[in-house]
């Protein structure tokens, strides 16, 4: 433990810079690779069939170039300075984009015979000590094609080079949008098919700000918990409820590189924590003792089969699933280093007074993530845990669970200006003479339900 403070003053100090134990994305050769890593000194990177070691990342600032390079060890990242050449470069391909408009690839023939450098060539620049910059320039000066070919192709031509023999990685800071982002384009699954801009929509239809107590219904990784967390900014507290006595993982939240203070205000509660509070002191050990038996009967239920899904611990759930996510080597003899970096624990259990405090004011916002479970049966459930005129969001990927919850809210008068909303994102691909749309985008971004909670004395008394 003595080990990871260093790291948390210096992620205080400058969250600009990265520090041993902290999350990074790293963004390989422009998008084409994304990877979660956790950098220690013995943390890799698998790039082609070589592995090459994270610990040059330690102490750079979020945004550095690295670039690839042979040495006598092997495989290693080395880091790219900007410079003026490297911007007068670039404005003179771009002038001679402009001069070479006439050119066309008519009279080009993909016949293998245009490369007279051979792989044992290549292999000989690589015993030499060649980077791979040099070994792309003598791609190009052995192609016997590269100076019939336009301006457009000659740069397709030296990118492709480029990633093969001189892949570049960028250091990213992970936050709710490149996560949300990196998670959409890998395990789209893992985050309920949850889009960039749906995300945005669902913390401004549900008013999350600074210094609010949000409900959150999370199913989905943690990714709704870790960005309303973000958007907060260490004030106010999320609650994330559940039902049972299991907690789903929220192992997303540990990528954001949150600091301990705003780690104490995520908390987690059953739901029948909470509910218990709301019918006064005269059932509340009546249900407290069906609780305790209900959890009794699920243990001994847990302890009879071999190996059900919820009996692994938090702890091994987020090993397994950064084994088998960050796609990520890290020596046996390190794995105390691990241990010592890492970041502090969110999640913890909401205290009493904290819990009497909400039922007695109720939560600011609401937003239910949760395609497992029915969402009527849900909403009904922790809709009431907000005050009144609080707003309230609900995502999901098919529009049928949502229209069944907005008749039955309808019906009930639990709440005004419902409408369920479908967010809809075309990317532009931004470049000279060639801005076009994305020729592969998302078209489908799931669904909205949001409204605002009324007061309506028949639906309590009913309630209670």
């Amino acid at each position: 433990m003595s080990q990871s403070k260093p790291g948390e003053e210096n992620s205080k100090q400058n969250p600009r810079i990265t520090w041993e134990g902290c999350s990074v994305l790293l963004d390989i050769n422009d998008g084409d690779r994304l990877v979660f890593a956790r950098l220690t000194p013995g943390s890799t990177l698998k790039l082609g069939n070589k592995n090459c070691s994270l610990q040059p990342l330690i102490g750079c600032p979020f945004g550095s170039l690295f670039q690839a390079e042979n040495g006598d060890r092997g495989l290693y990242l080395s880091r790219v300075l900007p410079t003026t050449e490297g911007s007068n470069l670039q404005e003179k391909r771009e002038g001679s984009q402009i001069m070479d408009e006439s050119k066309d690839n008519r009279e080009l023939v993909d016949n293998n015979t245009a490369q007279s450098l051979t792989g044992e060539d290549i292999d000989a620049l690589r015993r030499q000590g060649a980077t791979g910059d040099e070994i792309v320039e003598a791609l190009i000066a052995n192609s016997a094609t590269f100076e019939k070919k336009t301006s457009f192709s000659q740069e397709k031509y030296r990118l492709k080079k480029q990633k093969k023999y001189a892949p570049k990685v960028l250091l990213r800071r992970p936050f709710a949008r490149s996560i949300c982002e990196t998670y959409f384009k890998k395990y789209p699954n893992r985050i309920g098919f949850l889009r960039v801009d749906t995300l945005s929509l669902l913390l401004s239809m549900a008013n999350v700000t600074a210094h609010s107590d949000v409900l959150v219904v999370d199913m989905i990784g943690g990714i709704l918990i870790g960005a309303v967390a973000e958007r907060m900014g260490g004030t106010g507290y999320v609650c994330n409820t559940y039902l049972g006595v299991t907690p789903q993982p929220i192992d997303i939240v540990r990528i954001f590189n949150f600091s301990s203070e705003i780690c104490k205000r995520i908390v987690q509660s059953p739901l029948q924590d909470i509910c218990a509070v709301q019918s006064g002191t005269s059932m509340q050990s009546d249900q407290t003792e069906d609780a305790i038996s209900i959890k009794s009967q699920e243990d001994e239920a847990m302890l009879s089969h071999s190996s059900p899904p919820h009996s692994v611990s938090m702890e091994e759930t987020m090993l397994s699933s950064e084994k088998e996510m960050l796609e990520l080597k890290t020596g046996t003899a390190t794995a105390p280093v691990v241990k010592a970096c890492k970041a502090p624990k969110p999640g913890e259990k909401a205290s009493l007074e904290a819990i009497k405090l909400w039922r007695e004011n109720g939560f600011s916002s609401l937003i239910i993530a949760a395609s497992e479970v029915d969402t009527w049966n849900i909403a009904k459930e922790v809709i009431p845990l907000l005050s009144f005129s609080a707003p309230f969001a609900i995502y999901h990927q098919y529009l049928q669970p949502l229209a069944t919850c907005m008749h039955n809210l309808q019906m009930g008068k639990m709440a005004i200006g419902l409408q369920i909303s479908e967010p809809w994102l075309r990317e532009y691909q931004v470049l000279p003479s060639r801005t076009h749309p994305h020729m592969q985008m998302s078209g489908f971004g799931g669904y909205i339900l949001s409204g605002t909670r009324i007061c309506n004395a028949a639906a309590a008394d009913h309630t209670n």
